[in-house]
């Protein structure tokens, strides 16, 4: 970890490739069976456009393990969309610059708690429920967790969580491969580097929402 640098920002083409390929070489020391089917996708939609530069249709990345073998690689594939799994949509503002923390489990609690405000502040704001326009899950929710879910498999998640508390693991590696976005620089956040929607002058909401991709 203490040689890792920043290589792009949060959904950028370097940035995900990094991400991609310290995933495949933790998984390549993992003991992965022949009959694991699983993916993890991340888009973050409404990217700056300085981030889809190249005819980059999707910011974001996959990780696929296919009857037990591994591949990773930029943007999203519907290979790896149609293996039950992590699959997230979600606007890039929303997660970008929390994203780059360094925490364990305690620390990740708190960024989910903090997003949870976050949204409810949103969704106060703009005044609507669902102001991502999220699809209905199988529950009939709206969910940036998309179908088809399927729980993580334990060689997967303990290969990539390993050392999480020590601050590794490839949250911790992602954050330590993300430069930072200009459009947090000024804006209140927590501890955990996620925005504070109540602290935001009026300006700083209107910018953040429609950073977002929401419109009022």
């Amino acid at each position: 970890m203490s040689t890792l640098k920043p290589v792009g920002e949060f959904g950028s083409k370097a940035w995900g490739e990094a991400c991609c390929d310290a995933s495949l070489q933790i998984l390549a020391e993992a003991d992965l069976t022949a009959d694991i089917n699983w993916a993890f996708t991340e888009d973050y939609t409404h990217p700056p456009a300085r981030l889809m530069a190249g005819g980059r249709t999707h910011a974001g990345y996959y990780i696929m393990v296919k009857n037990g073998q591994v591949s990773a690689g930029d943007g999203i594939t519907e290979e790896a969309l149609a293996l039950p799994g992590f699959h997230v949509q979600i606007p890039w503002a929303f997660i970008c610059n929390q994203s780059g923390a360094l925490y364990g489990r305690q620390g990740q609690q708190a960024r989910s708690a903090a997003e949870g405000v976050l949204m409810a502040a949103i969704t106060e704001y703009v005044g609507r429920p669902n102001p991502f326009s999220y699809p209905l899950n199988s529950d009939g929710k709206p969910s940036g967790l998309l179908d088809p879910v399927g729980p993580w498999p334990a060689a997967v998640g303990s290969a990539l969580g390993e050392g999480g508390e020590e601050g590794n693991g490839l949250h911790n590696i992602a954050a330590s491969l993300q430069m930072a976005s200009p459009e947090f620089a000024d804006l209140p956040v927590t501890g955990k580097r996620v925005p504070i929607f109540s602290e935001m002058s009026d300006q700083q909401k209107q910018d953040f929402i429609a950073l977002c991709g929401v419109t009022l």
